[in-house]
């Protein structure tokens, strides 16, 4: 992708997004030969037999050629693999099926008008949190459900050592809709106005920064509506803004595959990957997937600071600046930005929930709103301290 002077293009935006293009780039067929360790090739992806896959990972001999294959999937492969039998005891996930139930009844009883990234809010049972809510209910059943070395042996084939794992379950039922084809987490949940502000270098870097992935609860035929997935879509660089263009969208609903999961099959997948759930074209088919998001440990910063202290402290002397004419109103803003928390992640989506846009208000976004609105300093603390509150778990 070059610009006028022949360079690679440091900017990206909507006129570097050519369907055509695209076409040809996810034109790719897979060869069995490049994933010598899957079972099978199946529409794209390769398929994996996890008996197999837990005698290969107990030792590093026979794990790390395996590992190295998944890396090269979802770099430069298709981008997806399945696993068949990732959690080889059924009665393990009904266990674990059974309270994820009960949470999704207790919170209907006490609904929060939660909503849900790229489906519409209510059209589906969402627990967020699942990872920790699972561990507090029931803490022996998470010791075992999360013992999975095949869990860990994908992560740390894409991510290294220290990741982080989150879980969303999912159950989607009968008649229920399918989702807005996208990308995942970071860039995924960000507008086209955004994500021009972002280099190229950085739009390649966030799809390695997380894995999608999920355990099926439920035997997933076509017809209930398992993950839509386009292979080789991660590899497009400018996709992050393609994926929020219909003639893309149109592509992926022309292309995409499905594949049919059984329970204890697991699904994962770079998250720049186009995708979205499909239909639950069923009358009496609960999809329910648990939904995992895998972070690096590299997405933290080398020191703490407390942003909402340093927000406040700083507060009346960057007023004072800007009305003495002293600071610009961009300077103000670049004060702004070096001083409060400029992403809204982590969040809890229970009670920040992504009801209007992908994401909540940022501690930017609370700074820049009080100096807009001439806050005095105690509100500008209440509504720091409101929204700190809002970052705990419950």
């Amino acid at each position: 992708m070059l610009d006028r002077q022949g360079e690679a293009r440091v900017w990206l935006d909507e006129r570097d997004c050519d369907p055509e293009d695209f076409k040809r780039h996810i034109a790719r067929q897979t060869q069995a030969a490049a994933y010598p360790h899957a079972a099978e090739i199946a529409k794209n992806i390769p398929i994996y037999d996890g008996d197999v896959l837990r005698r290969a990972m107990t030792d590093p001999a026979t794990a790390r050629p395996v590992m190295a294959e998944w890396n090269r999937a979802f770099l430069s492969g298709p981008g997806i693999i399945a696993i068949r039998r990732g959690y080889e005891d059924p009665a393990l996930l009904d266990a674990v099926t059974e309270q994820l139930e009960e949470i999704i009844r207790a919170e209907a009883a006490n609904p929060t008008g939660k909503g849900d990234h790229f489906a519409t809010a209510g059209a589906n049972s969402r627990v967020w949190n699942a990872h920790e809510k699972l561990c507090l209910q029931a803490p022996a059943l998470y010791a075992r459900y999360n013992a999975n070395e095949l869990t860990r042996a994908v992560s740390e084939s894409w991510l290294g050592s220290g990741y982080q794992i989150t879980f969303q379950a999912n159950v989607v039922r009968p008649g229920g809709k399918a989702q807005t084809v996208h990308r995942d987490y970071h860039m995924g949940f960000q507008d086209v106005e955004t994500l021009r502000g972002y280099p190229a270098s950085q739009h390649a870097l966030s799809a390695a920064l997380t894995l999608q992935g999920a355990v099926a609860h439920s035997d997933m035929p076509i017809e209930s509506g398992p993950t839509k997935l386009l292979p080789y879509s991660q590899s497009y660089l400018p996709g992050y803004i393609a994926v929020l263009q219909p003639q893309f969208r149109a592509i992926f609903e022309e292309q995409h595959v499905q594949l049919p999961l059984e329970k204890g099959d697991m699904l994962f997948f770079n998250p720049a990957t186009f995708h979205a759930a499909g239909d639950n074209r069923t009358s009496n088919i609960q999809r329910f997937a648990n939904l995992m998001q895998v972070g690096s440990a590299y997405g933290r910063s080398i020191e703490i600071v407390d942003r909402g202290r340093i927000s406040c402290a700083v507060y009346e002397d960057l007023k004072a600046l800007r009305a003495a004419g002293r600071l610009s109103a961009r300077e103000v803003d670049n004060v702004v930005a070096a001083t409060a928390e400029g992403y809204p992640f982590p969040a809890n989506l229970d009670i920040d929930s992504p009801l209007s846009g992908m994401a909540p208000p940022s501690q930017q976004d609370v700074l820049r709103q009080a100096l807009a609105e001439d806050w005095d300093l105690p509100r500008l603390r209440r509504a720091l301290a409101e929204q700190a509150g809002r970052k705990r778990s419950h």
